[in-house]
């Protein structure tokens, strides 16, 4: 497939001002595996969590509520946090602030759909019309459903037609399913070590490429009976799949994150997209890129404008709305997409595809202002430059106070590795088994860390940068972190 001849954004529009040396972060990354861990210190540590005892009571007494009646306490895993979740009140921008009052820096931003910052007034306000004017959901259809579908295909360069779903999960779950309807094959491949939701098929090869099934506790092996996994980064094990996987009825489908598994934790080379691309050309499968996180936050034409490769369908999720919720969907070629129309005269040969609550009119009605403001506001690049400046003060105090730790990004997407729980291999049983325990806690110290000092990480490991993050948050931000840092 070509590049849609849609207008393209310049090179400018993206907020990656330099692909960063691939072989030279993994040499970091190896070496700090290699290094003994280098946790913040006891005492200090407990001074840490003293800070959540003595401010942070409320949070506390809503978690100990919670888990009487959430299993675990929290609904999903972006709210997990050591000692226990934080109750968040308010969000405004660059900060939000806890049920006690306490402010903090997001680089949270909702796990990354965020770019403008939190509940941007320019998107609030439209939604509120919305609400007075229609209510949330009509189940009929809205002209917001169109404006969003032509205001995607006008800045993503690969899709043709667009199709609203209500998360990420459910994008992927459609796109596979499409992509066996049209190709008529049942494998699909996916890079080991990537998050594509929790459907069945993909609870496989989880966080660490290799693990297979690990984590699929109640999900039928027939499930993923035709899913497979490939070490990031290497093309010659993906032929030998494409090619054995052609001789048992082919592949419907190889399935990425263009910036490499949990966005880019494990970062591909720069050429890795268009090596997939052509592997995939070549042995009839279709490429998905999966654009949940990348999806204009890499810029208006999202990580497939960036590395100029057009996958055949793109999976997208709450990056269509900024954050509000029920979003995700599917775009993409059009003889491909043309397989999920819907209603009672649809094709005789489709992918079924349903939800009544897909296409809403909050959600569409909150995607087309959202991403109207991104791009009137340059809002990929300006978070990208933000995210440069937090890197290269993280870079800085690493080298200052002589850590082994790993500072790197993707323009809005910045990586700090402290314990690199998450590049341990199971190409080394035995160090991921001794090791994989004490890594994860250190990772989660860090992150409450972090928190009692007033700002809001990802895990511990993954902070985004939105549009709201001026260069004085961004310095105020490393000063936070340099007085973490001093803790070790």
């Amino acid at each position: 497939m070509k590049l849609n001849d849609a207008p393209q954004p310049s090179d400018s529009g993206y907020a990656i001002s330099q692909w960063q040396d691939t072989d030279a972060i993994y040499e970091r990354l190896q070496t700090l595996l290699k290094a003994p861990l280098r946790p913040i210190r006891r005492e200090r540590m407990d001074e840490v969590l003293n800070y959540f005892t003595a401010h942070c009571q409320g949070s506390k007494a809503l978690a100990e509520r919670a888990a009487t009646v959430i299993p675990g306490g929290v609904q999903h895993n972006l709210a997990f946090n050591h000692p226990f979740p934080l109750a968040v009140a308010r969000c405004d921008g660059a900060h939000m602030w806890d049920v006690d009052g306490n402010r903090y820096i997001d680089f949270l931003q909702a796990g990354g759909p965020t770019l403008l910052g939190s509940n941007h007034p320019a998107v609030r306000e439209k939604v509120h019309t919305l609400l007075d004017e229609c209510g949330p959901v009509t189940g009929m259809f809205h002209e917001y459903e169109v404006k969003l579908a032509e205001l995607i295909r006008q800045h993503m360069p690969a899709v043709e037609m667009f199709r609203m779903l209500g998360s990420g999960t459910e994008g992927v779950m459609g796109a596979i399913r499409l992509a066996r309807a049209f190709t008529g094959k049942r494998c699909v491949i996916k890079v080991g070590g990537a998050y594509h939701g929790w459907s069945d098929q993909m609870v496989y090869g989880m966080r660490l490429p290799g693990t297979g099934r690990r984590e699929a506790t109640g999900i039928p092996r027939g499930a993923t009976g035709a899913t497979q996994e490939c070490f990031p980064n290497d093309l010659d094990a993906l032929r030998r799949k494409l090619w054995l996987n052609r001789l048992r009825g082919g592949t419907a489908a190889v399935i990425v994150e263009p910036l490499g598994p949990e966005s880019g934790t494990r970062p591909v080379h720069r050429d890795y997209n268009a090596g997939v691309r052509k592997l995939c050309d070549e042995f009839g499968a279709l490429l998905i890129f999966d654009e949940v996180v990348t999806g204009f936050r890499v810029g208006m034409g999202g990580a497939q404008g960036y590395f100029g490769v057009a996958p055949d369908l793109t999976v997208f999720g709450k990056c269509l709305t900024g954050g509000y919720l029920m979003a995700g969907g599917i775009g993409g070629r059009k003889d491909v997409m043309m397989l999920l129309a819907g209603g009672i005269g649809a094709l005789s040969k489709r992918a079924f595809v349903g939800g009544t609550l897909s296409a809403n009119p909050l959600s569409c009605v909150a995607g087309y202002y959202a991403i109207s403001e991104m791009a009137r506001s340059n809002a990929p690049v300006v978070a990208g430059r933000a995210g440069d400046r937090l890197c290269r003060g993280l870079q800085e105090i690493i080298t200052r106070r002589q850590l082994p730790y790993v500072a790197y990004n993707q323009g809005s997407i910045v990586h700090l590795q402290t314990s690199a729980v998450l590049l341990l291999s199971t190409r080394n049983p035995i160090k991921l088994l001794k090791e994989v325990k004490a890594r994860k806690h250190m990772m989660e110290e860090m992150g409450a860390a972090y928190m009692a000092h007033g700002i809001v990480t990802l895990a511990g490991s993954r902070l985004y940068t939105s549009m709201a993050d001026t260069d004085e948050i961004i310095d105020e931000a490393l000063e936070r972190f340099d007085t973490v840092l001093s803790l070790v």
